[in-house]
């Protein structure tokens, strides 16, 4: 099976990721807040960090795919589409790169393998890379060689946004900003025409789509129930554009889609920064977001195919609810009851572990208050390094698409 995703909890076994490259090296003072980071990693530390990350889940059964190689493997598989793909890449970098698509088209073509366009297409591609034929004479003379004309994709190894696994199938994305675009053309080419996927998989979302949708937002509670935070980067009627799509697949097993509503800032970008499931019954919760929080469930029916209703209790006996617990979900505050940590631990990525089975997560090591509360609460805590991979804001979920959990019906 392509893909299995019915739970957040689920034994993990088949994991997308993406180890950072030189596109780490292309962030520049001027460029890094346009491309979303707040700081410039060093990339042999974010490699070193990110080879442990992978080390940790192969200790621990996952089977560790990487999108550079499922991509290759894709082109190798439809090399009619080869061309097609780089001109579609090239034109949605921006009109300096279409200024210059015949030159840039020949040169990654010229690259040999597969692997090796792909990683050049990730990391940017400079004038200077182009050489001297490129028809045009005053950019040089006038010292612009070190110019991008392909930006490089420093956000890649946050494989958790372009696109999400949901049951058997999955959601391309729309993504919130144009830096981030070109990722979900990697996502959708692997799904529509890698062996593994190509016409095995349901999609329930396109990245053709009007409105912002990211993975980060997307949680599968159980088999059953969706949640999906409307955020800064996900906007309300994508989810409900979606919630239309599961619903209208017959083989789809989801019946209820909560909907979490979080304030749209740059801290809380995505649901998964304040909230994550850490075992069947707990999760992990930013306090900060609580009021500010609410809630609305999306079930088949009413007007437009969706039966809408706001959800008053609080939340941890909603979840109750859903997921049919015995009692209230337990709800552990990242960075426990001291405000200072609370901030400063989420903003590190506290809440945003990655679980590999019930009560086993993946978390930063540098977010001590938490990591000692969940040890505290039976929770297995499985940490990293992460000095120079947390510059990118996002933390072992944001960096982990899941392919294949254990099916927990």
């Amino acid at each position: 099976m392509p893909i299995q995703v019915f739970s957040e909890t689920a034994p993990l076994k088949t994991v997308l990721l993406h180890r950072p490259g030189r596109e780490l090296e292309h962030l520049v003072p001027g460029t890094m807040g346009r491309l979303l980071f707040d700081d410039i990693p060093y990339l042999a530390g974010a490699q070193e960090e990110h080879d442990r990350f992978a080390a940790l889940l192969r200790e621990n059964g996952v089977s560790v795919k990487y999108l550079t190689e499922l991509m290759a493997e894709a082109l190798a598989h439809r090399p009619d589409l080869r061309t097609a793909f780089l001109r579609t890449f090239i034109q949605e970098s921006g009109p300096i790169a279409k200024g210059y698509e015949n030159s840039l088209l020949q040169y990654l073509l010229g690259l040999g393998d597969n692997q090796a366009m792909i990683q050049a297409m990730v990391a940017g591609v400079r004038l200077a890379d182009l050489g001297r034929d490129v028809g045009r004479q005053l950019p040089a003379l006038l010292h612009r060689e070190a110019q991008f004309l392909l930006d490089p994709i420093p956000n890649l190894y946050f494989t958790r946004d372009p696109f999400a696994a949901i049951g058997r199938g999955a959601s391309v994305h729309r993504m919130f900003s144009e830096t981030r675009a070109r990722e979900t053309l990697f996502g959708d080419f692997i799904l529509r025409h890698h062996p593994d996927f190509a016409g095995q998989v349901p999609l329930y979302y396109s990245r053709q789509a009007p409105f912002s949708l990211e993975g980060g937002d997307i949680l599968n509670l159980s088999a059953r129930v969706l949640a999906v935070g409307a955020s800064e980067r996900t906007m309300p009627e994508a989810i409900e554009d979606l919630a239309q799509h599961i619903f209208a697949d017959p083989n789809a097993a989801i019946e209820t889609i909560l909907v979490l509503d979080i304030p749209g800032v740059r801290a809380y970008m995505h649901l998964d920064t304040v909230f994550t499931q850490v075992d069947r019954d707990t999760f992990v919760i930013h306090p900060g977001i609580l009021p500010a929080m609410s809630a609305v469930t999306l079930e088949r029916g009413g007007k437009n195919g969706l039966r809408i209703r706001e959800q008053t209790q609080p939340l941890d006996r909603v979840l109750a609810r859903l997921l049919e617990l015995p009692q209230p979900a337990k709800l552990l505050f990242c960075g426990g009851q001291d405000a200072i940590a609370a901030q400063r631990e989420q903003w590190n990525d506290g809440a945003n572990t990655l679980c590999l089975s019930p009560g086993v997560v993946v978390t930063y090591d540098r977010n001590q208050v938490t990591n000692r509360l969940l040890e505290d609460n039976g929770i297995r805590v499985l940490s990293i390094p992460s000095s120079e991979l947390s510059r990118g804001r996002g933390g072992p979920r944001c960096m982990s698409m899941p392919l294949v959990r254990e099916a927990q019906m």
